[in-house]
């Protein structure tokens, strides 16, 4: 069953990650929604070890990013160069062309350097030299960051933050998590021994659930109240796009595969506007998406304006 799996999933995940579990089922629902996923907080509460932790539990190939002011797209996309022994140009692939891509502190590179990856997060292929070459199936990047106010970061484009379907922050962990977290030092030890439990062929079937997942059109409708209220609200500049509202859909059909349905709830909606939606929005107080507080302010008076179906 693939509640089954998606338990085996989640299972190791947490057992790596002794935090928010929220989290957790977040970058579940992304994984099955074919979505990327914006992980944002201050360093230091398992942003990374979350990341790597999905990269291993699944068998599919992972790579590891760790971006840096002076990393360049060709370390991200790979290079063309000449074979003397061939006398032909060869394209050597980069890190992107793995299943899962750990863009660590991706506000810590340059925007050149970020929008390398929006091709690949658009269109799941790669573009150079005028020869466009596909990425394997699934592919997924989770991408960390610190906020913006610490030294040395970057704002990312919004053309870049509208790729991820969903952008969190995991907040300090419990005392008992991090009671845990002490004595088993997981980063250290458990996560190097982590194996998979999912293999690729697994996901890629539950990806195909999701897109059979049934959505009533009281919900279509209620997914385009909410994105036309973003985009006529006094307080926003720049409403919710209708990707946005194809991720909400998309991110709520995750969910009920999530909760062992083959149809969406209100809830699945609810529940996944406030990540879906908030990183896509921008005040008109605050001219650019990383205003965070004040967009999840605006999204959540948003949610309770438009009526939900009975």
């Amino acid at each position: 069953m693939a509640t089954d799996a998606l338990q085996r999933l989640r299972d190791a995940i947490t057992s790596v990650y002794m935090g928010n579990t929220a989290a957790a089922d977040r970058v579940i629902v992304c994984l099955l929604a074919r979505g990327h996923i914006l992980v944002e907080d201050v360093p230091g509460v398992g942003k990374t070890v979350l990341a790597s932790a999905l990269a291993r539990s699944i068998e599919c190939t992972f790579a590891r990013i760790q971006c840096t002011p002076d990393l360049l797209p060709s370390d991200i996309i790979g290079i063309t160069i000449y074979d003397r022994e061939s006398k032909e140009f060869q394209f050597k692939p980069g890190p992107v062309f793995h299943n899962v891509i750990v863009a660590d502190e991706i506000n810590r590179t340059t925007p050149r350097t970020q929008s390398a990856l929006l091709e690949a997060m658009s269109e799941t292929s790669i573009s150079v030299d005028g020869n466009t070459y596909p990425l394997p199936q699934p592919f997924m990047v989770v991408a960390t960051q610190n906020p913006y106010e610490f030294e040395g970061t970057y704002f990312l484009p919004e053309n870049q933050l509208d790729r991820f379907l969903m952008r969190i922050s995991l907040g300090y962990p419990a005392p008992d998590d991090e009671a845990r977290i002490i004595e088993m030092q997981p980063a250290r030890t458990t996560l190097t021994q982590l194996t998979p439990v999912m293999t690729s062929a697994e996901v890629a079937a539950l990806q195909e659930r999701t897109d059979d997942v049934r959505m009533d059109p009281a919900l279509v409708d209620y997914v385009i109240a909410l994105a036309s209220a973003t985009r006529g609200n006094d307080d926003l500049q720049v409403g919710v796009s209708p990707r946005g509202a194809l991720a909400l859909a998309q991110a709520a059909r995750a969910t009920a595969v999530v909760h062992d349905r083959d149809y969406c709830v209100p809830e699945d909606i609810v529940s996944n506007v406030i990540p879906v939606c908030a990183h896509r929005v921008i005040s008109k107080t605050y001219m650019h998406a990383g205003d965070t507080l004040s967009a999840r302010r605006i999204i959540q008076q948003v949610l309770e304006t438009v009526p939900s179906p009975a």
